[in-house]
């Protein structure tokens, strides 16, 4: 990939990222599309290896337990605490992670 169609995509991804209610997210988690992110990963480049289909570096990632589909146990924390998260889109995904 060229660095200019990287820095794209990157610019892209940034602007498509914002914080989200979890509540707003339940719908989604119940379909199996929400993604959980580590935190101490950065979301816009894991959303970035998403969008470029580098599977490579996501079977890493999931195997490493870094990134996975969101747990009954971490949607129950969220509906409790009320949790505001980081969210983008990376179709059919959507890339998740706790603010702060």
């Amino acid at each position: 990939m060229t660095e200019q169609k990287a820095g794209s995509i990157r610019d892209k991804v940034n602007l498509e990222t914002s914080q989200i209610a979890w509540k707003d997210l339940q719908r989604f988690f119940a379909s199996g599309v929400v993604i959980a992110v580590a935190a101490d990963l950065d979301l816009v480049d894991v959303a970035c290896q998403f969008a470029s289909d580098n599977k490579i570096q996501v079977e890493q990632w999931l195997s490493a337990g870094r990134i996975g589909k969101m747990t009954d146990q971490q949607a129950k924390i969220c509906y409790e605490e009320g949790a505001m998260l980081w969210a983008v889109v990376v179709k059919p995904w959507i890339l998740v992670q706790a603010v702060g």
